[in-house]
Order: structure tokens, then sequence, then C-alpha cells
């Protein structure tokens, strides 16, 4: 009797130290607690602090009261403009009605599932009706306000309050932004070749034109010089006529040794002439006497 009676107490001991532990929970700072009776909930709890429940009869379910974010992975949506964007949104909320939240969702993990289905229903929705340049202007804000109202309206009914909606990035998909920039770079190669051409252009243009001035300049100029030579010549002609006039023999004596010096200037440095050469008689005779 002794062996069965140590168990029995073992096993009183047990329940009684189990009983306290099982009836009792704790509430944390930003928790909320819904207690359920069999099965069925019986009351929500957002108030910290030590708490007492029914042992093997209720259960406590945990959820967290405090603003949540979702940020799923992107997506890729099709504009108005038929335009694909690869677009990453987030979403801030929190539980607002933990007793509907259980009766519709039960879990946050499931909870999280719907309400990113909600939010990429809502987005292709608005952004299937825009074209890309209002995503790129100010009506921008009013697209984003209006998935966020959708999406607000619709969380209500899981018992989640939608503080907040937003694109956190909207950028064309790598093949198009790749084939945009081709294309860019086509047209940029395009205009660059264009403006080449224009320039080469414009350059033979004021290439032929200062050829034609140069032209036109130097046959002014070969004309002026033509006139001021036949000027100095008809000039010197009437000094070398005045000089005659004045002393027919030293201007003979002048001429003569402007031949002298034509005729030299291409021989050697020495020249043998005869004692009776006509050369030298005007450099040992002079020039004539001038008749009074």
């Amino acid at each position: 009797m002794a062996r069965p009676l140590r168990i029995a107490a073992v096993v009183a001991a047990i329940v009684v130290l189990w009983l306290p532990a099982s009836s009792m929970y704790t509430l944390q700072q930003g928790q909320e607690t819904l207690v359920i009776r069999l099965g069925a909930p019986i009351g929500v709890d957002d108030h910290p602090g030590l708490k007492f429940k029914l042992p093997l009869v209720d259960s406590v379910q945990y959820y967290d009261g405090r603003l949540q974010t979702l940020a799923p992975p992107p997506e890729e949506v099709i504009l108005g403009d038929e335009k694909r964007l690869e677009v990453e949104t987030y979403t801030r909320y929190r539980i607002a009605d933990p007793l509907l939240f259980y009766q519709s969702v039960r879990t946050e993990e499931q909870a999280r599932v719907q309400l990113e289905q909600l939010v990429s229903t809502s987005l292709r929705r608005e952004l299937g009706k825009v074209k890309i340049q209002e995503l790129l202007s100010p009506e921008r804000g009013r697209i984003v306000s209006q998935i966020k109202q959708e999406v607000a309206q619709h969380a209500l009914l899981l018992g989640v309050q939608v503080a907040e909606v937003r694109l956190h990035r909207a950028d064309l998909p790598l093949e198009t932004s790749q084939a945009i920039y081709a294309r860019m770079r086509s047209a940029r190669q395009q205009e660059a070749s264009e403006l080449r051409a224009q320039g080469a252009e414009w350059a033979q243009q004021i290439r032929a034109k200062a050829d034609s001035e140069r032209t036109i300049i130097l046959s002014q100029a070969q004309r002026r010089s033509d006139i001021l030579h036949g000027q100095a010549d008809a000039q010197a002609n009437q000094v070398m006529a005045d000089a005659f006039r004045t002393d027919p023999g030293f201007y003979k004596f002048y001429r003569s040794l402007q031949t002298y010096g034509g005729a030299l200037a291409d021989s050697g440095a020495t020249l043998v002439l005869s004692p009776d050469a006509a050369v030298l008689h005007d450099f040992e005779n002079g020039p004539p006497a001038a008749k009074p």
C-alpha cells in the first residue's frame, strides 16, 4: 500500500503545481489575447499583466497589436499603355479586431497571405488604368491613395486596419530597360551622325566661301599690284626721260653701269679682260663731262 500512496501523492503534487501554472498567463505590452473556451472565443484582452483562465478548458491566442510591415517580393504589372513595370510595395497594418481576425483568418501568417493578395489585386486594377507618364507626375499620389483605400476597405473584413500602402520601387523590367537603352543609344548615335554630316557640310561651305573670297582678294591685290607697278614704271620712265634730257652723257653712263652690273652678276669671282676692252673704258675715264 505504501507504493500506491507515494504515487498518488506525487500525482497530487504535480496536479497542485500544474493547476496554478495552467490557469495563469502573462500579457506583454503591445500584445492582444483572445480567450477561447472549448473552441469558442469568449473575450479579448489588450491590457498587459498577469491573467487567469480555466485550465483544460480555456486556451489563449496571442496577437501582436503593434503596427507591422508587409513587404512582398516585386511583381510585374501591365499598365494602361501596355508598358510593363516591376513594382515593389510595402504595407503598414495592425490587428484592429482580434475576434474578427480569429474568425476570418485564424493566424497572422494566413492574414499576411490574404493581405498580400489584396494589395496585389488592387495594385494591378489601379495601375492597369493609367499610363507610365501618370506615375511620374503628381497624379501618382492619387493612384497610391486609391490603392490604399481599396486595400483598407477589404482588410477591415479580416479584422485588420491598414495604415499605409506605398510604392517602394517601380522600375522597368531588365529586358525592357536594356531595349529602351539600346533605342536611346541608337537614336543618339543617329543624331550625332546627322550633326557630324551637317557640320561637315557647313565646313565645306565655309571652306568654299573662304577659297572664293581668297581668290577674289588675290585677284584684286594682283590687279592693284599691276596698277602700282605700271604707275611706278611710268614714273621711273619719266624720271629717266627727265634725266636724259638734263644730261644725256650721264644717263648713258648710268645705263652702261646697269648693263655691266647685269652682265657681271652671273660671272665668277675673276674676270679676265684685255686692256682695250670697251668695258674698261668707262671705269678708266669715268662719266663724260657735262656740257656747259
